[in-house]
């Protein structure tokens, strides 16, 4: 059976996703020293933001399955009210899918291989996949916005997309 909806994903640049959000790295502006000069601050990578009268700014880890082979991409979501901040904790490469809006609902989806060292910090009401670390299970340090208010809106599309790790 053919595949109709397949994506390829491309490296994962701050050029190709700024559209999305930021890609966090150490590839950017020259470090900062502190702590005595015993420490180098990679600053301001990205900005955590929330909306909302009780909304605050939190830290969490996650811990999230390994994708591997074909990647079956049903559903993305959303978070209208703050920023999301996704970076691993461990070495290894991630899967990142993310769509433009399209008057309320997500267009087609775009693939990025964020490499060892990348995560990705998306803006309020963009449509991202999940969690999906390549090969083997991952944790993620999570900055994003907890608060009252629906902060959450999932789109399950009519077929799903199918990313395929094996040719990346």
């Amino acid at each position: 059976m053919a595949i109709r909806n397949r994506l390829t994903p491309r490296p994962l640049t701050r050029a190709t996703f700024a559209p999305f959000g930021d890609v966090i790295d150490v590839c950017g502006d020259p470090p900062r020293p502190m702590n005595g000069e015993k420490a180098l601050r990679y600053h301001a990578l990205a900005e955590a933001y929330a909306h909302g009268s009780d909304a605050r700014i939190v830290v969490s880890i996650a811990v999230s399955q390994p994708v591997s082979g074909l990647v079956d991409v049903s559903m993305v979501e959303r978070h209208p009210l703050g920023s999301q901040t996704f970076m691993p904790l461990g070495g290894g490469s991630s899967l990142i899918v993310v769509c433009h809006d399209e008057q309320g609902r997500p267009g087609a989806p775009q693939a990025f291989i964020a490499a060892n060292g990348q995560g990705v910090n998306y803006r309020a009401n963009t449509w991202h996949g999940i969690l999906s670390p390549i090969d083997r299970r991952q944790s993620f340090l999570v900055v994003d916005r907890d608060g009252s208010g629906n902060n959450v809106e999932e789109f399950f599309f009519d077929e799903p997309w199918i990313v395929d790790l094996d040719i990346s």
